[in-house]
């Protein structure tokens, strides 16, 4: 197992981030390489809450973004999950996952009331991620828009992510 460290990012992280997430979803076949374009826009919008990076010996080696959605009820204090990579050689040895407790429950000490994503549910669940058919995104298959509720609330409605998911350069 690899030792790393989690931290929140640097300007001088910017580029290494970008080649990171290049690398960690180039052979994917559901992404359409943009996920690198989107971090940069969100950070340029100021709308990255969080922003983690996994580092081994100085390098980075992992990422992991999230930032605020609109939910069509008014309901404040939700976020998004997205995109998260980590370098192949690094790639299932825990790093993702660490990550995505982190930033879990660094979410939770903002007072975040949950959080949403489009991904596997079979992978998901194991952070407590569940399809919620009172919390819909437009455009992505029920399915794969997965949610977490931090505190019971009754949060139902249509997500809209931040507009730097629509990035492509």
């Amino acid at each position: 197992m690899v030792k790393f460290i989690i931290r929140h990012e640097v300007e001088s992280d910017f580029e290494t981030i970008s080649s990171v997430i290049e690398l960690a979803f180039a052979d994917r076949p559901y992404s359409d390489r943009t996920e690198q374009f989107i971090v940069k826009a969100l950070r340029d919008a100021n709308a990255l809450t969080l922003s983690l990076v996994a580092e081994v010996d100085g390098k980075a080696i992992g990422h992991i973004a999230f930032s605020p959605v609109t939910i069509s009820d008014g309901s404040s204090d939700w976020y998004s999950l997205g995109p998260i990579s980590v370098l192949p050689e690094f790639q299932k040895q825990g790093i993702g996952k660490s990550l995505i407790h982190e930033g879990l429950n660094l979410l939770k000490d903002l007072k975040a009331q949950g959080c949403v994503l489009v991904g596997n549910l079979n992978y998901y669940r194991q952070f407590g991620f569940r399809n919620l058919q009172h919390l819909i995104s437009e455009g992505v298959p029920q399915e794969y828009f997965l949610a977490l509720m931090f505190e019971k609330n009754e949060t139902r409605g249509i997500v809209l992510f931040h507009a730097g998911f629509a990035a492509n350069s």
